[in-house]
């Protein structure tokens, strides 16, 4: 009797299981302490799953990936890269257990996001970061433990047939630099200064490599600095041409061209004119960070940096002696043309004035009954516009 009544018990709540509702079902399982889930639930469905406007149930597209920045990342010991490519912080972390090692990793316009995890991972100040993220900033030198930070403004010549009121001449970037023990963080903005042919060549160049992450301070300013000189050599050309415009009576030199030259020459002296001082800074001997041999390097792109500032501030002065001889051929054109206006308007009063008397109606008046009185007026007038005609031109009035 009592098996039965079991049996029966037991038939009852499967029953009961297979005819309960889903709403009974989860009701026993928050009781139970526990939510019911379905056999094909996940996470990311749940997340991804919505409902269209119709009812039926769409799955979204997962979000594309944002852009790395970094575009190399190396491992040099000894002067040579080692094979293999390296996450930023595992690069760090080997070239620290090497005496020699260190690491270039360089980033093209990074975001603030990916900038402030490199940062963390390798020690890097807030307010440089910002700098590097931000790239309005003026060349400088900074300091920050044991990390320095340099900042250079890179120019780059534009190609143009002819110079015109809206041309640009030269095209100008950043590239931020940081300076540790053990790595060197370049931060590119623009594309006036690619930083791969700089990679390429030291990477052939062990001996300077042996001399770690100052040896590629030294290669990239280098580089920036050669661009100034080839930007330099090259607005020469610009100016040449210029200066025949404006000399030249048979061109039309327009002011506006002389102007757009001098602001494009504007920006690029505000990227070699603040470099001075941060070069100054890396070659004195009081800079123990700098490695001797490096600081040497260094001293040579110094040299270069003082001619390209001779060139510009030559070419400052040149350019101000342009349009001031241009604004004073304007004035001197001006008074031509007032001379040659005033001269025919002479030549006309002529006319006007015997015009105007014989046009009185006086009725006793001199020649009025001579009967040739109107082609000999008339010749008078043709005479006396001849013999001024021909006294101006003498003059250079005409």
């Amino acid at each position: 009797m009592m098996t039965d009544r079991i049996k029966r018990g037991r038939n009852t709540s499967t029953a009961d299981q297979r005819t309960s509702p889903p709403d009974q079902d989860r009701a026993r399982s928050a009781v139970a302490g526990r939510a019911l889930r379905p056999r094909d639930w996940s996470p990311v469905r749940a997340v991804t799953r919505r409902l269209s406007p119709d009812g039926t149930r769409t799955v979204t597209a997962p979000a594309e990936s944002p852009r790395s920045a970094v575009v190399d990342c190396a491992v040099y010991v000894d002067g040579r890269r080692q094979p293999g490519e390296w996450n930023f912080a595992e690069a760090l972390a080997a070239a620290r257990r090497e005496e020699s090692g260190f690491v270039w990793l360089g980033l093209h316009e990074p975001e603030l996001a990916e900038m402030t995890e490199i940062a963390e991972s390798y020690g890097l100040h807030e307010l440089a970061v910002e700098d590097a993220v931000k790239a309005q900033q003026r060349p400088k030198l900074e300091r920050f433990g044991e990390v320095s930070f340099l900042v250079l403004r890179t120019a780059r010549y534009c190609e143009h047939t002819e110079l015109t009121e809206n041309s640009e001449v030269v095209e100008t970037g950043q590239v931020m630099l940081f300076i540790g023990p053990h790595f060197l963080i370049s931060v590119r903005h623009g594309d006036a200064s690619r930083l791969a042919p700089v990679r390429e060549e030291l990477e052939s160049r062990q001996d300077l490599l042996l001399h770690g992450p100052w040896a590629v301070a030294y290669a990239i300013t280098d580089r920036v600095v050669d661009l100034y000189l080839e930007v330099a050599d090259q607005l020469e050309d610009d100016m040449d041409v210029l200066e025949i415009e404006v000399f030249d009576r048979q061109a039309t030199g327009r002011i506006q061209r002389i102007y757009q030259l001098k602001r494009e020459l504007v920006e690029f002296k505000r990227a070699v004119m603040p470099l001075q001082r941060p070069l100054l800074a890396l070659t004195t001997q009081m800079n123990r960070e700098v490695p001797k041999e490096v600081r040497r390097y260094f001293r040579d792109v110094q040299d270069h940096l003082s001619r390209t500032v001779e060139q510009v501030n030559s070419y400052d002065d040149l350019l101000n002696s342009i349009l001031q001889a241009r604004l004073a051929q304007v004035t001197v054109d001006q008074n031509n043309d007032m001379r040659k206006i005033a001269a025919w308007a002479a030549i006309a009063a002529v006319w006007t004035a015997i015009a105007g008397i014989y046009g009185m109606n006086f009725e006793f008046m001199p020649e009025l009954k001579v009967a040739y009185g109107y082609p000999v007026v008339l010749a008078l007038m043709l005479t006396i516009s001849l013999a001024l005609y021909r006294w101006f031109r003498r003059n250079d009035w005409l």
